[in-house]
This record gives C-alpha cells, structure tokens and sequence, in this order.
C-alpha cells in the first residue's frame, strides 16, 4: 500500500507521543490526489475503493509501518511564549521516499485528540479542509514551497464551534513538520541533548550541505541558522509578490524547511492595501502584508535564541557570536524580496533604486483601490488600459526608462511578465463559494478551482469568472483558523 521508512521516531520520545484517531460515524472521500501521490511519491493505490480511500485518509485504518506520532513544539503566538503547544488535532501517519529519494512527511489535519490537544476536541470542520486543500495545491502550481494536498476527507460527523458545522480530515505532504517552535520546545526546558538531536536530524534532513562545509569559521548551528533565514526569506518575499498574507506567522508555523505551512486564516488580497489583514483574531495587524518580513526577522531571532546554548559555554559570549551572525544577512529578506518584485515588473537584474520604482507602483495600485493580481497582468500587456492617474503617468514613464536599459525587447519583457504574474489566483469570495457549496455536499466550485488554478499563468477563457474581483457584496473581510 503505502511503504514507510520513519525516521522521526529514532529521535528520544520527548520528539512526540504515539497517538491515534477516533473513529468517524461515515467518512466519505471528497479529493484524492492521485496524479501527485504517483508522480512524485511513489504511491499507487489503486487497488483501493473510494470507501477504502476515505478510510485511510481519515485514521480509519493506520497501514503496517506507519508512524501515528502527534510532535512536540512550542511556539510565539502573536508574541506571546507557549511552553508547550504541539499536534493538537494532527498526526503525522509516517514517512515516506519518493522516487526521487526525497523524504516526505504525510499528515493528517482533524483526527480528533491527543496529549497535546488542550481540552480542544483535535477535529476540525470541513471549511478549513476546503481552503487548505485549494489554497496549498493552488500556492504549487504557483510556484511557491509548500506543503501539498493528499487528500481531504468528509467525516460524517459534526464538529461544534460557534455553531454546528460537517466535520473533515485533511491529509497534507510536507518535506517535513520540523518548525522554529520545535527549536522552542526543546530550549524552554533547556534540554541540550534534544536541541543538538534536533539540530542534526534538521541538519541531515533539509540541510545536508551544512555537513560538507569547509567553512570552519562557522559551525553547524550558525550555518543552520543561515540556510533557515534564506529558506524563510524567499519564501516569504514570493507570498508578498503574489499578495498572499499568511495571517498566522507565529512561531509553530514557520517551517525549517521554507515551506509555506498551515493555511488557517490566510488569504490573497484583492484590491491592495500595505496594512491588509484577513485573520479574525489579529487585531493589532502584527501579521498583516507589509509586516511579514519583519515578523520574519523576529521569528529568526527566536530560533537564534534557542540555538545560543550550543554556540559556546560563555552566554554572553554565545549571545555576541550568534547576533553578529544574525546581522551579517538580514538583508536578504529585503534583496529576495526585491527580486521578486522586480521580476514582476519585467526587469531581471535589479538595482538598490528599483526599489523606490516598485514604491510607487504599490502607492499608485493602493490609492486607486486597484486589484493587485490583475493589475500586474494588465501592466504586462495593456498598460494602457490601466486607470489614469498622474501617479500612474510618473510611474510609466520611469519603467519605461528602465526596461530600456535592459536592452530587451518588447515581446521577452512581455512573455516574461507573463510567466510571473497570474491570471488566477484562489480568491478568496470563491474559496468561501467552494466551502459552502462543500457544506451543501456540492463540489462543483471545489472541483473548478482545483483545475484552473493547475495553470494559473495562462489564459482560461471557459474559468473566466475567477479572475474577476469580488463585488463589494461579495468581499470577505475575515478569514478564521477553523481550530
């Protein structure tokens, strides 16, 4: 069926506690995908029933090998330090190598209690299935890291939030759910042999080039350190050149891997705004778009702190060492995100002032209350047709100036905008179309968005009703976590 080959299991049993799912009155499988599990995974199942498949992707039946482990971490939540948080309502099934020889955690999301849940019931609704599976398959094809979707599962039962709700079970692949907060877990009982254990699993499992440095000026920990801020920082500069705000950026969800992980209450911004919030619970705007990279930064710093034991038995010391290392790259957040943004832009190496150029285009876009995404597409191959604004005019003007000293043509700039910009992107009015319609037992808008965001650069003229804004009437304003 499924052959595992479970690593996480051989660190001490701090890491995690054996766990399983309760079991649903009648899983129905909602999406299974197949054409991923086989292609890069290496699994076939064939052999399977739709009833056999939803029994699998909902704990039903625990194959031979697998793990059914929920971890351990800890975690800043808006700021604020938990000791202990871990796999709530989640399970890692096991571990297993695709045909390429890259190792994958698979996952399931809302299979009910473990010792990490907190009093909570460990499930989840149906919604937050619907959104993570369109939303991390939609974030792949848009060529961001990510977690991807396995399957999503309808359990035949009910959850209770603040009103009765279908219950779900969504099953995720990650490179693995290594996050900062693990690194907190194990520093806020200051148990050093579990932070240099997680240090070297982390290190042999993401990082293996750490090992074959020939940089003995830094060692192991700061060299992590390294890889996880470069990781993190272009991650985080695409989700901003896509107009994707994460919304929860607490310190458990922020992957070792640079894979975008846990989908709760994010969303891609319509019309743009530099404040823009989604999440219900983040009424300060700490997670909102323009300040994901500095959340970034302060989340590195976390990891900095858990690492400074390791560095050397002097703690000022160690302090000394490991902000100096810290100081010296900050700027790639800034240099990655310049990238990004000026790539969408059609220019291919960028300068330091470039930076004043996409300023202004952001300032144009925000106060004409203009759609991000379409805005982008429509600058590539009709600026013309964008709204006039003396703003707009100045902008022109100096882009123009500075495609021309690139030396490219016309048609390169434009085919080359073209595959960086999108024409579709999983807006979030029909996320929500898709989550009731999943509520009412129809999938019709589920299915339609899964297939059109496969090819979110091309032109899809038979989808065209998804690269439309929202109304006014139609703009959701709040997305939640569905914990």
């Amino acid at each position: 069926m499924i052959q595992f080959d479970n690593t996480y299991e051989n660190l001490p049993e701090t890491f995690y506690n054996k766990s399983g799912s309760i079991k649903f009155s009648n899983p129905q499988l909602i999406a299974y995908n197949d054409q991923y599990a086989k292609d890069v995974l290496g699994i076939n199942l064939d052999s399977l029933s739709k009833d056999e498949l939803a029994d699998l992707f909902s704990g039903q039946v625990i194959p031979h090998g697998a793990s059914s482990i929920a971890f351990a971490y800890a975690g800043h939540q808006f700021g604020g330090f938990s000791p202990q948080l871990g796999d709530g309502r989640a399970l890692l099934l096991g571990e297993v190598v695709s045909p390429g020889k890259k190792r994958f955690d698979i996952h399931f999301k809302g299979t009910g209690p473990t010792v990490y849940s907190r009093n909570g019931d460990g499930m989840s609704a149906l919604g937050p299935v619907i959104r993570e599976y369109i939303v991390s398959e939609a974030m792949f094809h848009l060529n961001v890291p990510t977690t991807r979707a396995l399957a999503a599962v309808r359990t035949g039962d009910n959850v209770f939030r603040e009103t009765k709700l279908p219950g779900g079970v969504f099953t995720r692949v990650a490179a693995s759910h290594i996050r900062i907060g693990t690194f907190e877990y194990f520093a806020a009982r200051k148990d050093i042999e579990g932070l240099k254990a997680l240090v070297d699993y982390t290190i042999n499992r993401h990082y293996p080039e750490i090992n074959k440095s020939k940089n003995k000026e830094l060692n192991k920990y700061l060299l992590l350190l390294s890889s996880v801020a470069s990781a993190q920082s272009m991650l985080i500069a695409h989700w901003m050149s896509l107009g994707f705000i994460h919304g929860v950026m607490n310190t458990d969800n922020m992957a070792i891997s640079g894979e975008t992980i846990d989908f709760g209450p994010c969303a891609f911004m319509d019309n743009f705004s530099q404040t823009k919030t989604f999440s219900s619970i983040d009424n300060q705007g700490r997670y909102a778009y323009n300040n994901q990279i500095p959340v970034g930064i302060w989340n590195l710093f976390r990891l900095a702190d858990c690492i400074v034991p390791l560095i050397d038995p002097d703690f000022k010391r160690a302090v000394n060492i490991v902000e100096e290392s810290v100081e010296s790259y900050l700027d790639i957040y800034e240099n990655n995100w310049l990238d990004k943004m000026t790539d969408k832009l059609g220019i291919f190496v960028h300068k330091t002032e470039d930076k004043n150029l996409i300023d202004l285009w952001l300032k144009y876009l925000e106060g004409e209350d203009l759609d991000f995404t379409n805005s982008f597409r429509l600058l590539g191959n009709s600026p013309e047709q964008l709204k006039p604004s003396p703003l707009l005019e100045i902008f022109l003007k100096e882009w123009k100036e500075r495609l021309a000293e690139q030396n490219f043509d016309e048609v390169k700039v434009k085919n080359h905008m073209n595959s960086v910009n999108p024409v579709f992107i999983p807006r979030n009015h029909q996320v929500e179309k898709a989550i009731q319609g999943a509520i009412l037992e129809d999938y019709t808008i589920f299915e339609q968005l899964n297939e059109v965001l496969k090819n979110p650069f091309l032109e899809q003229p038979e989808f065209e009703k998804f690269k439309v804004p929202p109304l006014p009437e139609e703009r959701i304003t709040e997305t939640f976590c569905g914990t």
